[in-house]
C-alpha cells in the first residue's frame, strides 16, 4: 500500500498514516476547510471579470445557432444528395478493396507456392523414379528434397508429412534394390551355363586364331577392336535408358549368335542391378551388410555350381554344362572383381577358386572313372583343356587341372587297350589265316601301301601272286598306327614337351602290344579249335609283324620329331611280344601235331596174339604219315628251324607213344607175328623220317628218334641176346639205347604168350628149350637191373 503525502495549510508536509494515526486530525480538517473557501472566493472574483464576456458570447452563439441549423439542413440535403449519388461510388470501392485485398492474398499465396513447388515437383520426381525403379537417381532426389527444399518450407503440413515418410522411403529403396539384386542373382545362377557357353566360344575362337597365326603369319590383322569388357559402372547408372534400368539380368542374344563375332560374356550380363544396390547401399551407409550378403549368396550358388549331377559321365553334354556353370560362375566375379571397388576382392575370388578347383577335380576324378569309350574320354579331355585355357585367360591358376589330365591320360590308354582288345579280336576271328592272293599291280600295291613289305622275288613272279603273310598283317598294322595316332591326340595342348609326347606315346603302345595283342594272339593260339595251318600261319604273320617294328619306330620319330637315339628314350617292346607270340604258336603246333598223332594211334588195333607174319604197314600209320606229309608241306614259309623242330617233336612223340603202345600194362601178351607187324609200322616210320619231309636235317638225325624202337625191335627180332648181355654198358654196343627194365617188360609178354599159348608146349623140345632160354634172358636182365641200381 502506497504511502499518502499531505501538504499541510502551513506549507507543512505530512503523511497520511501521521494524519490519522496522531492527533492532528481535526486540525488538518479545519484548516483544509479554510482553504477551500479561500479558493471559492478567488473563483468568484475571477468569474466576475469576465461576465460581460460571457453574456456577449451567449448572445453571439445564439445568433450563430440559427444560422448553424439553416446550415446544419443545407448540409444534411446536400450529404442526402452526396450519399445518394456516392452509392454507387462507395459500392465500387467496396469492390475495389476486396479486390486489393484478394490481390495480396494471392501475390501472398504465388510467394508461397514458388517456395512449395520445388518440392513438390522433387516429391512427384522421387515417385516416378521409384516407380520406373530408378533407385540409385530416387535416393539421389530424396537427398535433395530432404537437405535442400524442405527445410524452406518446414512449416507446412504436408512437409511435415514428406519428412515422416523419407525414412519409409528410403527403406522402400534398399528392400526394392534388394529384391532386384535377388532377382538379378536368381538370374544369373539360371544363365550362368550360357554365360560360362560364350566365354568358351570366345576362348576356343582365341585359340583357333592363334593356331591360324602359327601356321600361316600374318603382315597386319584388321580384326576389330575388343569391345571393353569392364564398363564404367557409374554411367550405367546415372544411365535413363530402358535397358540400363530393367532389372533383366541376361539379355536377349539368340540373334547375336547368327553373326561371325561371339558376343563377350560380359555383354550378355546387364550388372545395373549389382551398381545400383550397391550405390544404394552404400550412400544408407550400410554398404558392409551388402557386400556380406553378396558374397555369401554367391558363396551358396558356387556350392550349387559345383555340385555335378548324378549323371554326368554318360554324354560329354553332361561334362559341357558343369563346366560352363563355373566358367559363367568366375566370369561374372571376375567382372564384378574389376568394375567395383572392393565388393570382391582377389582374396574371396581366390578362396572360392581353391574350393571349386578341389570339388571339380574331385569330381571329374569319379565321374571320368565310370568312361569306357575312349572317344568320350577323348572329348572330355579336350573340353577340360578348354575349361582350363577359358578361365586361365581371366587369371585363375589352372595347373592343377593340367596334372589331373596326366591322370585321365592313364585311364585314357586303359580305355584305349580295351578298345584295340576288341579291335585285335575281331581282325583275329575274322581273318582266314591264308597268304593274301593279288592278281593285279594295283591290288599289290594296296596292300604294300598298309604294311612295309619288300621281297624281290615275290615282285618278280607273274600275277596272280600271293604274300606270305595272311590279312590281319596290315590290318594289325595299321591298327596299331591309328593307336599311336589316338595317343598323340590326347597329348595335344597338354603343354607338354616332345620328349614327353614321345615317352608317352612309346609306353601306350608298349602295352598295346605286350599286353593287349600279345593277349589276344595268345587267345587265338589256344583256342580248341585252332589248326595247324592257323598256327603256321600265325608264326609267319608273327615273325612278319616282328620286322615291322623298326617302321614303327620310325613312324613315332616322325610324329614326335624324338630320335630314337636320344637319352631316355623308352624302346619298343615289340619284338618281345611277337616273339614270345610266336613261341607259343610253336609250342601249340607240336602239342597240336602230338595230339594229331594221338588221335590216329587211338585207331591202332594190334592183334598181338596173331602168329601171321604182315607185309605191309598199317593202315592207321599209312594215314598217320600221309597226314604228318601233307603238314610239313604247309611248313615251307616257316623259318627253318621251327619247321624242323616241329618235325623232329613229332616224331619222337610219335616214337614214344608206339613205344608206350608196345609196354602198356594192357598188352599183357603178344606174338612174334605181332612184333613182326610192329616192326613194320616202324619200319615206315623210319623211312618218313629218311624222306626228309622237313628240310635241313643233317643225314639221319630225324632217324635218331626211332633209335629206341629200332634197337629194341631188333634185340627181339633177331633174338641177339648174346650180344646185347655180353656188350651192356659199353660205349660201342649195338643196343645201347635198349633199356634192360623195358626189354625185361617186353620179355616178359612174350614169355607169357610162349607158356598159355599152346598147352602141349611143355611135350616140344624146342619149345621147351626156348621157354628155358627166356627165363635165362630174364633172369640175366634182373641180374643187370638189380646191378645198376645197386
Amino acid at each position: 500500500m502506497c504511502e499518502m503525502i499531505v501538504i499541510t495549510p502551513g506549507g507543512l508536509f505530512l503523511s497520511s498514516e501521521s494524519v490519522y494515526d496522531g492527533e492532528e486530525h481535526g486540525r488538518f480538517m479545519e484548516k483544509l476547510e479554510t482553504r477551500i473557501r479561500n479558493h471559492d472566493r478567488e473563483i468568484e472574483k475571477m468569474c466576475n471579470f469576465h461576465y460581460q464576456g460571457f453574456v456577449d458570447s451567449i448572445t453571439e452563439l445564439l445568433k450563430v445557432r440559427g444560422e448553424a441549423q439553416k446550415l446544419k439542413n443545407q448540409v444534411t440535403d446536400t450529404n442526402r444528395k452526396l450519399q445518394h449519388e456516392g452509392k454507387e461510388l462507395v459500392i465500387a470501392m467496396e469492390e475495389l478493396k476486396q479486390c486489393r485485398l484478394q490481390q495480396r492474398n494471392i501475390s501472398a499465396t504465388v510467394d508461397k507456392l514458388m517456395l512449395c513447388l520445388p518440392v513438390l515437383e522433387m516429391y512427384s520426381k522421387l515417385r516416378d523414379q521409384m516407380k520406373t525403379k530408378r533407385h540409385y537417381p530416387a535416393l539421389k532426389t530424396l537427398e535433395h528434397l530432404e537437405h535442400t527444399y524442405l527445410p524452406q518450407v518446414s512449416h507446412y503440413r504436408f512437409c511435415k508429412v514428406m519428412v515422416d515418410n523419407i525414412p519409409k522411403l528410403r527403406e522402400e529403396i534398399k528392400d526394392v534394390s534388394m529384391s532386384d539384386l535377388k532377382d538379378f542373382l536368381e538370374s544369373i545362377r539360371k544363365h550362368s551355363d550360357k554365360i560360362g557357353e560364350t566365354a568358351m566360344k570366345q576362348a576356343q575362337q582365341q585359340r583357333n586364331l592363334d593356331n591360324i597365326v602359327l601356321q600361316q603369319p600374318r603382315i597386319g590383322s584388321k580384326r576389330k577392336p575388343k569391345k571393353d569388357a569392364y564398363t564404367i559402372f557409374d554411367t550405367e547408372i546415372e544411365s535413363t535408358s530402358p535397358k540400363s534400368e530393367q532389372d533383366s539380368g541376361i539379355l536377349d542374344v539368340e540373334d547375336e549368335e547368327d553373326d561371325e563375332e561371339v558376343p563377350g560374356a560380359q555383354d550378355l550380363v546387364d550388372f545395373s542391378p549389382v551398381y545400383r544396390c550397391l550405390h544404394i547401399y552404400s550412400v544408407l551407409g550400410a554398404r558392409e551388410t551388402f557386400e556380406n550378403y553378396y558374397r555369401k549368396q554367391r558363396r551358396k550358388q558356387a556350392r550349387l555350381v559345383l555340385q555335378p549331377p548324378s549323371n554326368m559321365h554318360e554324354t560329354l553334354d553332361g561334362y559341357r554344362k558343369y563346366f560352363n556353370q563355373i566358367v559363367g560362375f568366375f566370369v561374372v566375379e571376375d567382372h564384378i572383381l574389376h568394375t567395383t571397388q572392393g565388393l570382391v576382392n582377389r582374396a574371396y575370388i581366390d578362396e572360392l577358386w581353391e574350393m571349386a578347383l578341389s570339388k571339380t577335380i574331385a569330381a571329374l576324378r569319379t565321374h571320368s572313372s565310370y568312361c569306357s569309350d575312349p572317344n568320350l574320354v577323348l572329348d572330355l579331355k579336350n573340353l577340360i583343356v578348354l575349361f582350363a585355357d577359358t578361365l586361365q585367360v581371366y587369371g585363375f591358376p589352372v595347373n592343377q587341372l593340367f596334372d589331373m589330365l596326366l591322370e585321365i591320360r592313364d585311364q585314357y590308354s586303359e580305355t584305349l587297350l580295351k578298345k584295340w582288345a576288341g579291335i585285335f579280336r575281331n581282325i583275329l576271328d575274322s581273318d582266314n589265316y591264308s597268304p593274301i592272293p593279288v592278281t593285279s599291280e594295283e591290288m599289290y600295291k594296296k596292300v604294300v601301301g598298309q604294311f612295309p613289305f619288300q621281297d624281290i622275288e615275290l615282285e618278280k613272279q607273274p600275277f596272280p601272286k600271293k604274300f606270305p603273310f595272311s590279312e590281319f598283317v596290315p590290318k594289325v598294322y595299321n591298327q596299331i598306327k591309328e593307336f599311336i595316332y589316338a595317343c598323340l591326340k590326347f597329348s595335344e595342348d597338354l603343354h607338354l614337351s616332345s620328349t614327353e609326347v614321345d615317352d608317352m606315346i612309346r609306353k601306350s603302345t608298349n602295352l598295346l602290344l605286350t599286353r593287349t595283342l600279345s593277349n589276344s594272339l595268345q587267345n587265338v593260339i589256344k583256342r580248341k579249335n585252332i589248326g595247324l595251318t592257323e598256327l603256321v600261319q600265325i608264326i609267319i604273320n608273327t615273325t612278319h609283324l616282328e620286322k615291322s617294328c623298326k617302321y614303327l619306330e620310325e613312324f613315332i620319330t616322325n610324329i614326335t620329331n624324338v630320335l630314337p637315339e636320344t637319352v631316355h628314350t623308352t624302346k619298343l617292346y615289340g619284338t618281345t611280344t611277337f616273339k614270345d607270340a610266336r613261341h607259343a604258336a610253336e609250342e601249340e603246333i607240336y602239342t597240336n601235331l602230338n595230339q594229331k598223332i594221338d588221335q590216329f594211334l587211338q585207331l591202332a588195333d594190334y592183334d598181338w596174339m596173331t602168329g601171321d607174319l604182315g607185309n605191309k604197314a598199317s593202315d592207321y600209320l599209312v594215314d598217320l604219315i600221309a597226314f604228318l606229309r601233307s603238314t610239313f608241306a604247309v611248313f615251307t614259309h616257316l623259318p627253318g628251324k621251327v619247321a624242323q623242330t616241329a618235325c623232329m617233336s613229332a616224331c619222337k612223340h610219335l616214337a614214344t607213344s608206339l613205344m608206350q603202345l608196345l609196354l602198356e600194362a594192357e598188352v599183357r601178351q603178344l606174338t612174334l607175328g605181332a612184333l613182326q607187324q610192329f616192326n613194320l609200322d616202324v619200319r615206315e616210320c623210319e623211312q618218313f623220317a629218311r624222306s626228309g619231309p622237313v628240310p635241313g636235317f643233317q643225314e639221319d638225325t630225324l632217324q635218331l628218334a626211332f633209335i629206341d624202337l629200332r634197337q629194341l625191335l631188333d634185340l627181339f627180332i633177331q633174338w641177339d641176346w648174346s650180344t646185347y648181355l655180353a656188350d651192356y654198358g659199353q660205349p660201342t654196343c649195338k643196343y645201347l639205347r635198349v633199356n634192360p627194365v623195358t626189354a625185361l617188360t617186353l620179355l616178359e609178354k612174350m614169355k607169357d604168350t610162349s607158356r598159355k599159348n599152346n598147352m602141349f608146349a611143355q611135350f616140344r623140345k624146342n619149345e621147351r628149350d626156348k621157354q628155358k632160354l627166356i627165363d635165362t634172358v630174364a633172369k640175366q636182365l634182373r641180374g643187370l637191373i638189380s646191378s645198376h641200381h645197386s
